[in-house]
């Protein structure tokens, strides 16, 4: 076995793979490209886990949209048929995967998203452009419902 590291043609050669960054902790380079390495499964799985809720992935779309990238708790809990304690466990589960920080002032707490974990999450799903052009003309599957 060598052990020289994967040739990943670069974004400058037209492929879409960055190698992955040093450790592997901080950066993957996208599923398409090279295996995830476990310690790089180990550290994205809970922020995926944490995102596979319908509610807190509103929130967080909420969160990320709200004009100044910030939204106070009073503008999440309106937007949902739900008591505040549940908002404020769906927000917890969030916090404590680190897609958002929280800012207490006065009596409100603010909710802003955390970009560079968003980054890494979107950067390890970035396809290959070879399955971008045949995945033209497919769409989701519809809701169950």
């Amino acid at each position: 076995m060598s052990n020289q590291e994967p040739k990943v043609p670069s974004s400058a050669g037209g492929g879409c793979c960055q190698p992955a960054a040093a450790g592997g902790t901080d950066c993957c380079a996208p599923l398409a490209c090279e295996p995830l390495p476990e310690s790089g499964a180990e550290v994205l799985a809970p922020l995926f886990k944490a995102v596979a809720d319908p509610m807190r992935l509103r929130l967080l779309s909420l969160i990320a949209c709200h004009e100044g990238g910030e939204s106070c708790v009073c503008d999440l809990t309106a937007a949902f048929d739900v008591t505040a304690p549940t908002i404020s466990y769906h927000l917890r589960i969030l916090r404590e995967a680190g897609l958002i920080s929280a800012e207490r002032r006065g009596t409100w707490v603010y909710y802003r998203i955390e970009p560079a974990v968003m980054a890494r999450m979107s950067a390890v799903l970035v396809p290959e452009p070879a399955a971008l052009a045949g995945a033209v003309g497919v769409s989701m599957p519809a809701a169950a419902g």
